[in-house]
């Protein structure tokens, strides 16, 4: 019932707060009660993109190693794997900065009007003859070939200067 979430909050809560001591608790809560092993891991790899992200990039390799390992031996064994992956995120350092830029991404998308801005021609590719003599990847520089860093822009026109990482939801 209700507890199932609530426990769910308290471990994810408790690791976001770096308390190691409370996260193995509310993880042996759910699992000595029958949790399904898998539900915790699914939810673990999602808490390495959202709450430890780019602060520490192995996170989200940790957590899906820990569900791969649950999926492969199951419980009781999989609990150790579970318990190392908690206190792991529970002692990592933590960024939402990635889940911030792409919620104030996603708020573009929902507060645009009209149609979307067009893909810009440089960017597209241009399989075919007729999508050539159409301008489609004319001037793209293909930044492995330059040694120095290449200027180009990557947005449409209508969001040049945007950065998603600074953007602030009002």
């Amino acid at each position: 019932g209700e507890e199932h979430y609530n426990c769910i909050s308290a471990l994810h809560k408790s690791m976001r707060g770096s308390d190691e001591n409370a996260s193995l608790y509310w993880l042996a809560r759910m699992l000595e009660g029958g949790e399904d092993p898998l539900y915790v891991a699914r939810r673990l790899v999602r808490f390495a993109s959202e709450d430890i992200g780019l602060a520490d990039p192995l996170a989200l390799t940790q957590a899906v190693a820990a569900y791969q390992g649950c999926h492969f031996i199951g419980m009781p064994e999989c609990e150790v794997i579970l318990a190392q992956c908690v206190v792991y995120f529970a002692r990592a350092p933590k960024s939402i900065e990635v889940y911030r830029a792409y919620s104030n991404v996603k708020e573009c998308l929902r507060m645009h009007t009209g149609p979307l801005p067009p893909v810009p021609l440089h960017l597209r590719n241009a399989p075919t003859r007729l999508m050539k003599n159409l301008g489609y990847g004319k001037g793209y520089k293909y930044n492995p070939m330059y040694k120095e860093p290449v200027e180009q822009d990557y947005l449409p026109q209508e969001l040049k200067g945007t950065d998603f990482f600074k953007e602030q939801k009002t």
